[in-house]
């Protein structure tokens, strides 16, 4: 290859290189955690008021809290079978992934989109696609933190 075709090349390349940069797109950072920060919001306030109401049934804080959790679980996985979980976490983006209604979307999803292909090789498989290294990584975490903290305080 001649070098007046490499030399051509390059230049091709660095005036692409420039023509995308300037139609890339702007992200609307501010507009994002905005969003992100009310529809999460929105989540820990509904969970908020699942824990009010079981202690005013009677239980104890840590139980009701325990029950909130679960709720707002079954209402994540519930959305997401319905399809309105999806738009949700378009408009608050972290928001809506990071509370536990976002980890009940992660598990219900793939379980969706692969029940055609079975049972087992389908939906079972497919279910912790994205939470199994959720949960692999949080048990290790909690391990490692619970030896520090153990070495720490002798025991």
């Amino acid at each position: 290859m001649s070098s007046q075709t490499k030399t051509h090349r390059r230049a091709t390349q660095v005036d692409y290189q420039q023509f995308a940069k300037r139609r890339r797109p702007k992200p609307a950072y501010l507009r994002n955690a905005l969003w992100a920060f009310v529809v999460g919001g929105i989540i820990a306030l509904v969970g908020q008021l699942f824990t009010g109401w079981f202690v005013g049934a009677g239980l104890p804080p840590d139980q009701a809290s325990g029950r909130a959790a679960v709720a707002l679980a079954f209402i994540g996985a519930l959305l997401t079978g319905l399809g309105v979980y999806d738009q949700i976490a378009r408009i608050g983006g972290a928001g809506a992934a990071i509370p536990v209604t976002g980890f009940a979307n992660s598990i219900v999803a793939p379980a969706m989109e692969f029940a055609r292909e079975g049972y087992v090789f389908g939906m079972a498989a497919r279910m912790f696609q994205v939470a199994g290294p959720v949960i692999v990584f949080g048990v290790s975490s909690s391990v490692v933190v619970g030896i520090i903290r153990w070495l720490v305080t002798k025991g």
